[in-house]
């Protein structure tokens, strides 16, 4: 028999901040951000880029807190490929709690991909609605 947490011992993810409170793994350190593996990967590798200082929303991070980013997302990718060797990525940022966003500190999803990992991969992100992932049906 599996146990469930009651829902009063559930630590809340943003009080405090758990990526400004109590970064876990992190992998790789810039001025504006930092990088870290995903505590709930969903594929081996699945990496997080954060930016340092507190935002909800991607829109509003600066331009140069959007460069460090794209920086670590590069600098990450060739770790990924280093260590697990896959087929191929998905990179994608969740914006509010319509698109699933539950940690409210922006942060950067790293997904790398292999060969099998499901049926069909057409479609890719657009998979977040699956009635309109295979455009091609």
């Amino acid at each position: 028999m599996v146990s469930e947490e009651k829902p009063e011992n559930k630590r809340d993810p943003n009080n405090p901040c758990l990526f400004c409170k109590d970064p876990k793994g992190v992998s790789l350190k810039h001025q504006l951000a930092y990088s870290a593996r995903d505590t709930y990967g969903v594929s081996p590798g699945h990496t997080l880029v954060i930016p340092n200082r507190h935002v909800a929303s991607f829109f509003d991070l600066t331009p140069e807190e959007v460069a460090a980013c794209m920086d670590l997302i590069s600098e990450e990718k060739r770790r990924i490929d280093e260590e697990f060797h896959p087929d191929g990525y998905n990179i994608g940022v969740n914006v509010g709690p319509a698109a699933g966003q539950s940690i409210f500190h922006v942060h950067i999803h790293i997904i790398p991909r292999y060969e099998g990992d499901v049926e069909n991969p057409q479609g890719g992100v657009r998979h977040v609605i699956p009635k309109n992932a295979h455009y091609t049906r």
